[in-house]
């Protein structure tokens, strides 16, 4: 997010941008730690225009990210096939090319899918898929750096204000920042940068594990598979990546180090071979841990100006759905930051006044 709106900013606004980052390495960022995928399976119709919006501004680069267009397959049991038709019938008023297939459907398409236990899937035969993550934001750092932005080392530890305007951003060397407009867009690390401008921000870092796998199973065809218990799969280069929900309560700001091995061996290995018996052959080449920078309040991103700050805007949130909207997102930010509109699509439903009033913006398709 911070890479797309400087881009932005500085190529289409003509701002002068730096970009205060404290890991150049972006070893823990959950942008390098993603799975990488996009959809337009969503529940809100603007989650949908701004994956829509942001595949097309992705477009000239698709060939170098590897973009696979392979979609989303949602299987349900019978007992949420209501709630996924429901769905469907808000991907289908915007044009989303998403089908719901029955059983007969499911298994003449994927003829390696064990169908036990499931009523209905559904399938984004175009606009999904998964590129590399890591590609695209070195992409966006390139962009905004050819257009004149500045890239900083630097730990943010506090703000120059008066009244309701920041006057600069400090950092832990001392140094300081002069700004016209700050943005906050720190991923699981916003809130606490938020509270010392005293805006509470219900943004946590939750962990989420990445298992790598290796199997001799040909499963034609494979989409990004989520099961009906919330274990998801897709195709990796030769192998497969997949993940679970976590069974520990998903408490805040677990160390990515701790991978819960147990999750895979104890749950994740038996579901994926119940559902897809060829991976009785199976293991674990690697795995890793990122964090999604969960929004408690309604599992939505928060874009916009802070309450009470006449210059001061934040973008984070986006529980997981971050990346796949970073370009639409930073386009709509920077045109907001330097003219006060927001551009193609109309961000304000995410704006932070909504936690103030209490007014949440649900979104309730979140992996």
């Amino acid at each position: 997010m911070g890479a797309a709106s400087a881009a932005f900013l500085a190529r289409e606004q003509g701002a002068s941008v730096t970009v205060l980052e404290r890991d150049p390495s972006y070893a823990r960022a959950s942008s390098a730690l993603s799975a990488s995928s996009i959809r337009v399976q969503f529940s809100t119709p603007l989650n949908i225009a701004l994956s829509q919006a942001s595949l097309e501004l992705m477009r000239p680069w698709l060939g170098e990210l590897g973009f696979v267009e392979a979609g989303y397959l949602y299987l349900v049991g019978e007992p949420d096939a209501a709630a996924l038709r429901a769905l469907h019938a808000v991907q289908r008023a915007t044009a989303a090319d998403v089908r719901l297939m029955d059983r007969d459907q499911l298994a003449a398409r994927w003829p390696w899918l064990a169908l036990d236990g499931v009523a209905l899937g559904s399938w984004g035969a175009r606009g999904e898929g998964w590129f590399d993550g890591p590609a695209l934001h070195q992409r966006l750092r390139r962009e905004a750096i050819a257009h004149g932005a500045r890239f900083v080392h630097a730990d943010v530890v506090g703000f120059d204000t008066r009244g309701g305007h920041v006057r600069g951003v400090r950092t832990g060397t001392g140094e300081m920042h002069r700004s016209d407009a700050v943005l906050l867009a720190a991923g699981a690390w916003s809130a606490p940068l938020a509270a010392q401008l005293g805006i509470g921000l219900p943004v946590s870092a939750k962990k989420r594990d990445v298992f790598v796998l290796d199997s001799p199973a040909a499963l034609p065809g494979c989409p990004l598979l989520i099961d009906p218990s919330g274990a998801w799969l897709r195709p990796e280069g030769r192998g497969f990546l997949a993940g679970a929900p976590p069974r520990d309560g998903d408490p805040d700001d677990v160390p990515l180090d701790a991978i819960d091995h147990a999750l895979f061996d104890e749950w994740l290995w038996p579901t994926l071979a119940a559902r897809i018996p060829a991976f009785e052959a199976l293991r674990v080449r690697s795995a890793w841990a990122g964090y999604y920078e969960m929004n408690t309040f309604d599992h939505n991103g928060l874009v916009g100006a802070l309450p009470g700050w006449d210059n001061a805007f934040t973008c984070c949130g986006f529980s997981g759905h971050g990346m796949q909207h970073a370009l639409a997102v930073g386009r709509g930010l920077a045109s907001f930051i330097a003219r006060g509109h927001w551009g193609p699509i109309d961000l304000g439903p995410l704006s932070p006044e909504r936690l103030r009033r209490g007014e949440a913006l649900r979104e309730v398709n979140v992996i």
